[in-house]
């Protein structure tokens, strides 16, 4: 099992490919995430069922629907993941153009932060939310969901 250390260092690497990523290429793996979301349904919804048979024990109704996943969940994971991808692409955006008394001109130019860290209660929306906001923006996220959706 990798250290939080290790996953971080990883994750420091692996930015500095994300952050060359086009909006075509970038949008393209998108869809391809809500496809597999979609074709994987079953799958998801087995290891969800698990997940919820083990917290009816620790946790209240509440915080187990939060949690339980169906099909109309999954396939609005899937739509958030698209809508994402019909955003405009943030990164290069320019925010701010001024120019100084001495002629320079300075621009203020949105470029991704590298690593997001993103820890959160076990809702497996957010894994796929977080996940598709980060990507988009040309940024690696490490995910920490509760212990609640181990699978």
């Amino acid at each position: 099992m990798k250290t939080t250390k290790k996953i971080l260092i990883d994750a420091k690497a692996a930015a500095a490919s994300l952050r060359i990523l086009n909006t075509q290429t970038k949008n393209a793996a998108l869809e391809k995430m809500a496809d597999a979301l979609e074709r994987n349904a079953a799958e998801i919804l087995a290891a969800n069922a698990k997940d919820v048979e083990k917290a009816k024990a620790a946790l209240g109704e509440v915080m187990i629907d939060r949690l339980r996943l169906d099909e109309k969940r999954i396939a609005g994971m899937a739509k958030g993941i698209r809508e994402v991808a019909a955003l405009p692409d943030p990164v290069g955006k320019i925010l701010e153009t001024a120019r100084l008394t001495n002629g320079l001109e300075v621009t203020k130019t949105a470029v991704p932060l590298g690593v997001v860290g993103i820890i959160y209660e076990s809702r497996p929306n957010v894994t796929s939310d977080a996940g598709a906001l980060c990507f988009k923006s040309g940024n690696v996220c490490v995910l920490r969901g509760g212990k609640e959706a181990f699978e």
